[in-house]
């Protein structure tokens, strides 16, 4: 097993107490780093799993922040340079998905989608590079989806959210590479959160035939492929999509 020493490195996870980016954090702060684990509205989940990891008390913190809303993010980050001269790295793992078919999707499923998606994206990239461009290093990972590059039926929302947090990434690398920051995204295929734990069996089973590797990833998957990237190996990445996706 490849192991990681992030002692020194503080971190922001978005999405941090749930699914993929609670393995995130996990990780991160098995490899010793401090976390700041960012949740949206459910307070007793997000107090439930940094209880359910007492061995890191002091080292974990949850705070509400809507990424969607651009005062709150701000907030956050007063808050935040309050207790902390410098972050290191950032790994944006908040979305939402609120599917339908074009033709019959309402406007404010599209905006809901593209604001915490997207506009979220933009936010949390443009406010922690701020910090890492004054101490001239940092990594900035956002998960994005196979549904931005292929599109998905009923994904045109999330597809297009999706996409553009994709070519956001590609253009903000050029723009920070000389401080040494990096930013990538990694691109999960079908994961076992509760992302698809609602799928009727067959499709399902249908989702499932469809992966190459003949299963559906799991978040540790996903968590493995962004400690690389939030590493010091990985100095010489950026501007690139990882897919960790089983072959899809």
């Amino acid at each position: 097993m490849i192991t990681y020493d992030f002692s020194n490195r503080i971190a922001v996870v978005t999405g941090g107490t749930r699914g993929i980016g609670a393995a995130v954090t996990k990780s991160l702060l098995q490899a010793g780093a401090r976390i700041y684990a960012l949740y949206a509205s459910n307070g007793q989940a997000a107090s439930d799993f940094v209880e359910s990891l007492p061995e890191y008390k002091g080292k974990i913190f949850a705070v509400q922040c809507n990424v969607g809303d651009y005062s709150a993010v701000e907030g956050f980050f007063n808050f935040f340079d309050k207790e902390n001269d410098h972050l290191d790295i950032l790994v944006h793992c908040a979305g939402i998905r609120m599917d339908g078919v074009v033709a019959m999707l309402p406007k404010e499923n599209w905006d809901k989608v593209i604001n915490v998606n997207l506009n979220g994206s933009f936010t949390m990239f443009k406010l922690a590079s701020q910090r890492m461009l004054r101490k001239r290093w940092g990594r900035i990972i956002g998960i994005t989806s196979p549904s931005g590059r292929i599109g998905i039926e009923g994904q045109a929302n999330y597809a297009a959210s999706k996409a553009g947090q994709v070519a956001m990434m590609k253009s903000m690398s050029k723009e920070v590479a000389k401080r040494h920051i990096t930013v990538n995204c990694v691109s999960p295929g079908f994961i076992d959160t509760e992302f698809i734990s609602g799928l009727p069996e067959e499709q399902a089973t249908s989702y499932k035939n469809s992966v190459p590797l003949k299963r559906f990833g799991t978040p540790q998957d996903v968590a493995n492929a962004v400690l690389f990237l939030a590493s010091e190996e990985s100095e010489y990445i950026t501007g690139t999509v990882l897919e960790v996706s089983g072959g899809i």
